[in-house]
């Protein structure tokens, strides 16, 4: 049975996210303390709500999803999923291409899956004010939007670069209530010391965690939200794989390739987690391929290191193993903020150490020149973040024509791009460079983790 679009009933909705702690091929190296001390649940109470922290330690397989949160995902969910005929017309691929649609949800992207997660947990606790913060703004709209569903205040500090390119991003986040603050602004101590450097700072996610970190911290009636890394997050957004694995049953078709964009990992776990869990409980028909793209502006783990890391500029956060840049790392302005992230989620650095998947990277302008051929054949603008996942899937399906193999490739369009369209202007004018980050600058930054915690060399490896 070959089909265009798949969907699911309202009914299909999964009712549990999956967990994939327990079934990764080796204990996950927990979150420590500067001192190297392990980091415990009762730690983390002054920025999560305690329903998250359970979730965030659980090594439970499978966890409910309340019917409060369910009710909300019913606004957009079960998402779509498409095959990419005309794509694979244009290419002259045997390879069958589909892809899961995240770009229908009213933020316009995966996003809101945790961050209706999030905001429902911190509203049973008794939560008033959420902080977060955010890149190419599609979490800091996806939150704004939860937030003001369960009537919560919402502060959003948005990396600067980024609330100067795409301001209707912050026009959403306003219109659902938010207050959007850029990064790195004089509001914290983090941003004032930042600014006291480098006046004209263009910000980084890091620049941007520590902020709305020290700003729940200071506050009582307030907690911190992020929208990718840890592992609660990425349970959240298991809903997309599991609907997808239940899409490709309806079409007898299952996945020899599985590809997503990476910023912090999650939605590319989202979608893949749940196929692993296929194939490690012997329930795959076949072994699939799992392609973690991002981009050589931000590469961290294709250039990086693997070893213990803050996940902020201030040092606010705990330690945790995960491919690094160094969380000093200051991004280039690209366009796809959402990727400008100087690590990768433990769980989905933890699986590429140990081969399960792989890793590569592009520049921004070949992966702008996927995004226009998507747009010309599948008529849908791909975020800047989710075009990375095209590029991969058009060089999977180029290899496929090649070789001759009838490949099924599957990926997460994790958002539309039509607030991205500055972005697309300036590729169309010739103004974006292909940028890599020089190995050189990695090293630098990672030395100077090693000078502040000299235990943490010995945990590294190299990318």
């Amino acid at each position: 049975m070959q089909a265009y679009k798949v969907m699911l009933e309202e009914d299909d909705l999964p009712r549990h996210w999956y967990n994939v702690v327990p079934d990764l091929p080796e204990p996950l190296p927990p979150p420590l303390k500067p001192n190297g001390e392990a980091v415990r649940p009762s730690n983390l109470e002054p920025i999560f709500p305690r329903g998250l922290i359970r979730q965030e330690f659980s090594r439970d397989r499978f966890i409910s999803i309340p019917g409060e949160v369910l009710e909300v995902y019913r606004l957009w969910r079960p998402t779509p999923l498409y095959r990419a005929w005309r794509l694979e017309r244009a290419l002259k691929t045997p390879a069958e291409i589909y892809y899961k649609y995240e770009g229908v949800s009213p933020p316009g992207s995966h996003k809101p899956n945790t961050a209706v997660a999030q905001a429902y947990y911190n509203m049973r606790e008794g939560v008033k004010r959420l902080t977060t913060e955010t890149g190419a703004g599609q979490w800091g709209s996806a939150l704004a939007f939860a937030t003001n569903i369960f009537g919560l205040k919402c502060t959003v500090y948005m990396v600067r670069v980024s609330y100067e390119q795409k301001p209707y991003r912050r026009v959403l986040m306003q219109l659902w209530g938010a207050e959007v603050v850029p990064s790195p602004s004089r509001r914290t101590r983090a941003g004032r010391s930042v600014l006291e450097r480098d006046p004209e700072s263009p910000g980084s996610l890091g620049i941007a965690i520590s902020e709305a970190i020290e700003d729940a911290a200071t506050h009582d009636d307030t907690k911190y939200s992020l929208g990718s890394v840890l592992n609660h997050v990425l349970l959240h957004q298991t809903i997309v794989g599991l609907e997808a694995i239940k899409q490709m049953e309806l079409i007898d078709r299952y996945p020899d390739v599985i590809i997503g964009c990476v910023g912090g990992g999650s939605n590319f776990a989202g979608l893949s987690y749940p196929f692993y869990y296929m194939e490690v409980s012997g329930k795959a028909p076949t072994k699939a391929e799992f392609i973690a793209v991002e981009p050589t502006a931000c590469p961290s783990m294709t250039r990086g290191v693997y070893t213990y890391d803050h996940g902020d500029t201030a040092r606010l956060t705990p330690l945790l193993k995960m491919y690094t840049l160094g969380h000093d790392f200051m991004p280039p302005p690209i366009h796809a903020g959402g990727l400008r992230y100087h690590g990768a989620a433990p769980s989905l650095s933890l699986l590429v150490r140990k081969g399960v998947y792989r890793s590569v990277a592009y520049n921004q302008v070949e992966v702008f020149e996927a995004a226009r051929l998507f747009s010309r054949t599948e008529g849908i603008v791909p975020a800047p973040e989710s075009a990375h996942a095209v590029k991969a899937v058009i060089d999977v399906a180029l290899e496929a024509k090649r070789k001759g193999e009838r490949k099924v490739v599957l990926f997460n369009l994790s958002g539309h791009g039509l607030l991205d369209l500055k972005a697309y202007d300036e590729f169309l004018a010739g103004k974006l460079p292909p940028y890599e980050y020089p190995r050189e600058l990695v090293a630098k930054s990672v030395e100077k983790l090693y000078s502040l915690y000299p235990w943490v060399r010995g945990q590294s490896r190299g990318a």
